[in-house]
């Protein structure tokens, strides 16, 4: 009787535990490994007036941080503990992803007064000069990478920018085609990108690619591709197919290739992959995989609303890697970036919340100087990370025909 009475106590407790808490869910993605989608609790979102006013705030600090060439950041702002980066070939490479980042927000924000146009232009003639010369730092440290395919994505902007000028156009095309040709030379063997290469040192990165950098890369050659730029097929493909290799059955994408025998690691579990899984996500979703439902992006939206913590805690810690999960700090504004990405995907009707959560968690991290910032690196940090947060807000606005939510309400299936 007692073993019984036992037996039927630990039944029930099991399935206490084992039941849905409030705000979690289950889906396809959390089944996968056994695991739960948390949802996030219902906010009322800011308004339209509050993202403008962000979005401005954030222009115009960007504007009083430009280097007088028109440029964005330095290396003159260091640490007791910086990353290593190369002179001056690592610099370049930073100064120009860090540049078409911020040209890119300006661009996309719409934001058409005298000083930002000034700006703008100032911006766009360091762009042309400069962009070309980027090489990599040397052969264990290729951030140039992220210079090539951020290069891409602002001269795309540009290119748009014009529309009646078409020797303007044939110009930003000549810049991206030499963007591209420089992804080709630092392609890895296997496919893909990432941003060092410390084993092998060859002309030709050999190493293991990280699939975000890939993610980021594939993203922008798609953009190239959108206003007829050729992008070489195998350079696509062969990248893809190392994104797709380095995906867990959640949906959670790996840190690098050299991760694929160690997938239980801590930087690979769902909360390390938080902003990993936005881009990745969204890449594998521009270039026809049909395993990235909507439903996929909309789960892996929620969780970065509902444990934003297990970035956040991360935010603004000068070493790379020690938090929890092995995040680092600079993923922080990246990932919500690629998340706005994300929600442009979706359905029209299943935007408006989304939106609502990504904005309210923006907005209330600008600082009193207009800027955002996630991690000390150098003096680029302030600039990246407003570049980031402005465009995430462009992509928090709301469409034309949107209707206006008064609650972003969780997403319960």
């Amino acid at each position: 009787m007692k073993l019984r009475t036992l037996a039927i106590a630990t039944l029930c407790s099991m399935l206490l535990v084992g039941g849905l808490n409030a705000g979690e869910t289950t889906s396809a993605v959390g089944r996968a490994t056994g695991g739960k989608i948390p949802r996030p609790k219902p906010i009322t979102p800011p308004t339209a007036e509050a993202i403008d006013k962000s979005i401005d705030h954030g222009i115009d600090f960007l504007i009083k941080r430009q280097n007088k060439d028109g440029s964005w950041g330095s290396a003159r702002n260091t640490k007791e503990l910086n990353i290593n980066t190369p002179v001056p070939g690592g610099h370049q490479g930073l100064r120009a992803a860090v540049t078409s980042l911020c040209v890119a927000a300006l661009l996309e924000s719409g934001d058409d007064r005298e000083t930002t146009q000034k700006a703008l232009t100032l911006a766009e003639e360091w762009m042309i000069e400069n962009v070309p010369k980027v090489r990599r730092g040397s052969t264990g440290v290729i951030y140039n990478n992220w210079a090539h395919a951020y290069a891409i994505e602002a001269f795309v902007l540009m290119h748009n920018r014009r529309p009646d000028d078409k020797d303007w156009q044939e110009k930003m095309k000549r810049l991206i085609v030499g963007q591209i040709d420089r992804l080709a030379r630092y392609n890895y063997i296997q496919g893909g990108w990432g941003y060092y290469e410390l084993q092998y040192h060859m002309q030709r990165p050999a190493g293991v690619s990280n699939s975000f950098t890939t993610s980021t890369c594939l993203i922008a050659l798609k953009k190239a591709q959108e206003i007829g730029v050729e992008v070489p097929e195998k350079m696509i493909s062969t990248a893809v197919r190392e994104v797709k290799r380095q995906r867990r059955p959640d949906f959670g994408y790996l840190y690098s290739g050299g991760f694929v025998s160690r997938k239980g690691h801590p930087v690979n579990q769902p909360g390390g992959s938080l902003a990993r899984s936005q881009v990745c996500n969204l890449a594998m979703r521009m270039f026809g995989d049909e395993t990235v439902t909507d439903q996929v992006m909309i789960d892996w939206l929620d969780r970065l609303f509902a444990r934003n913590g297990w970035l956040s805690v991360a935010r603004k810690r000068p070493i790379p890697h020690e938090s929890y999960y092995k995040v680092a700090g600079y993923f922080y504004y990246y990932g919500h970036y690629y998340a706005a990405g994300c929600i442009a995907e979706l359905p029209a009707e299943e935007q408006p919340r989304l939106k609502g959560h990504l904005a309210d968690i923006i907005i209330k991290l600008q600082e009193s100087t207009g800027c955002w910032w996630d991690y000390p690196l150098y003096d680029y940090h302030q600039q990246y990370g407003t570049a980031l947060a402005v465009r995430t807000l462009v992509g928090c606005r709301a469409a034309k025909d949107e209707s206006t939510a008064t609650e972003a309400s969780a997403g319960q299936e």
